[in-house]
């Protein structure tokens, strides 16, 4: 169309389109031979008019405040230095836990809502303990009530996949000293037939007894004559080697043994050539050590006020739970399923019980799904590709706020991994962290069936966002359910 009396409109010879949104346009224009860019664009938040508003405010007006924070929560996260200094018990971590009540994984959970797994590992511990004389009779008083149930986080303790402790079990002492700040992890229980797998049986009380009676005495020893060892420098040079330290950490077991060994071998009987069998046969051994002192970071990393980077991330094999700083309340969605799995035969999505464990501390500081582009146990449960690893990674980075300084993927060109899980990104993207984990059956008692991936709820992230809003707009009530991390709760 022209102007009357102007002069014809002449149309350009070549077009290059820039296309936002949906991908299938951009495949016709290319189809034509015509340059094309694809702007991978979606509306914030997936246009949920609360989520956008609160989204608006925490990128507006309480941006700098947030950047601030955050800035000070990656300083913490990624140059605090967590050090073994001791091996101590539960009650001596948790002086105030009440008598005859277990430490569990995740968030609070009554025994009548907690997953067979973890109820079958709770009914372990309580055995271990002298509380009861079998699996039967322990099912009885934690239904009764007789026996209590405390989430481990509420005393700064994390524990792996269906862990539930008793007030004599061991357990790690990891200190921060940059911080001022302590966390405690129990001693691995290793792979087979083992209460933190959701056993109940006479092999798995056997283990929390060794643990407790012969291994924990060892450790102590070898730590006092080794002096504090700096956990995440022997983690970094284990990302460097092919491991995650989530599913995959043999080669941070394996410096640790060498780190050890001239102390173990120098101790000398018949207990510690025990611990040594047992070592030599738990590959998993560095995962507990990785998960305290991740959760030394964390606990210091809460304290700065008016950040939204996660500081929390836990399951119970029920309810998937997130916390941000300057805040103890905990928010809540179903656990999720654990896909992209590799399962052992015969075994398989039916029988997989949920998500579960506080292991997910690791991928909140810069380990797990957050060093899986390096790590080819990762990539087998994703089909066996490299690059899938290396997306799993990506999809970390793409809704965290920094990159660690100290763990490096070498075949990404020594690019640290992301650090940082910032909730803002989360919900307006509507991508969660994903957390590389094993899978324990669901309601057998026989074990480990697989290891794969979780992807975390997104509803909980979107009840941490709106709550932050509320706390640094100073308007309204708590939103979603959230709930405090309260000891007995």
């Amino acid at each position: 169309m022209t102007e009357p009396g102007g002069p014809p409109l002449s149309l350009p010879a070549s077009v290059g389109v820039v296309n936002v949104g949906l991908p299938l346009f951009a495949d016709a224009v290319a189809e034509q031979g015509a340059p094309v860019i694809t702007v991978d664009w979606r509306v914030p938040a997936g246009g949920h008019p609360a989520e956008v508003a609160a989204l608006g405010r925490l990128y507006g007006i309480h941006a700098e405040r947030i950047e601030v924070a955050n800035a000070e929560v990656i300083r913490r996260l990624d140059q605090g230095i967590p050090l073994l200094t001791g091996v101590t018990t539960v009650a001596a971590a948790a002086p105030g836990l009440p008598s005859a009540t277990l430490l569990h994984c995740g968030p609070a959970v009554d025994y009548a809502d907690a997953p067979d797994p973890l109820r079958r590992s709770m009914q372990a511990a309580a055995v271990a303990e002298g509380w009861a004389v079998g699996p039967e009779q322990a099912d009885g008083l934690l239904g009764r009530g007789e026996i209590g149930l405390s989430p481990a986080n509420a005393h700064r303790v994390v524990l792996p996949m269906a862990t539930a402790l008793g007030a004599g079990a061991p357990l790690y002492e990891l200190t921060n000293e940059a911080g001022g700040t302590t966390a405690y992890a129990p001693i691995s229980q290793g792979p087979g037939e083992v209460a933190w797998f959701g056993c109940a049986t006479e092999a798995s009380i056997a283990r929390l007894v060794f643990l407790r009676e012969v291994a924990a005495p060892v450790i102590r020893r070898i730590v006092e004559r080794a002096g504090p060892l700096d956990v995440l420098a022997l983690a970094a040079q284990a990302v460097a080697m092919g491991d995650d330290v989530h599913v995959r950490t043999q080669a941070a077991t394996n410096l640790l043994i060498r780190e050890w060994l001239p102390q173990l071998a120098g101790l000398g009987g018949r207990d510690s050539a025990a611990f040594a069998r047992f070592l030599a046969g738990n590959h998993l051994f560095f995962l507990t050590l990785a998960m305290g002192a991740a959760r030394s970071l964390t606990e210091w990393a809460a304290q700065v006020p008016g950040s939204s980077i996660v500081t929390s991330m836990a399951r119970n094999g029920t309810t998937f739970g997130v916390r941000l700083p300057g805040s103890d309340r905990w928010f809540l969605a179903e656990a999720p399923e654990v896909g992209h799995a590799l399962y052992y035969p015969g075994q398989g999505p039916e029988t997989s019980a949920r998500d579960i464990g506080d292991s997910a501390v690791l991928e909140l500081c810069g380990l797990g799904a957050a060093a899986a582009g390096g790590s080819p146990a990762v990539a087998q449960l994703l089909g066996g590709h490299m690059g899938a690893a290396a997306d799993l990674t990506g999809r970390l980075a793409a809704v965290s706020a920094g990159r660690s300084s100290r763990f490096k993927i070498p075949v990404q060109d020594n690019i640290g991994t992301p650090l940082g899980v910032d909730v803002r990104k989360v919900v307006e993207l509507g991508t969660t962290p994903a957390v590389t984990t094993g899978i324990l059956h669901r309601s057998a008692g026989t074990g480990q069936v697989g290891a794969g991936v979780a992807e975390a709820p997104l509803g909980c992230f979107a009840d941490a966002l709106a709550d932050l809003d509320r706390r640094l707009t100073g308007t309204g009530e708590p939103a979603g359910p959230g709930t405090p991390d309260a000891p007995g709760g």
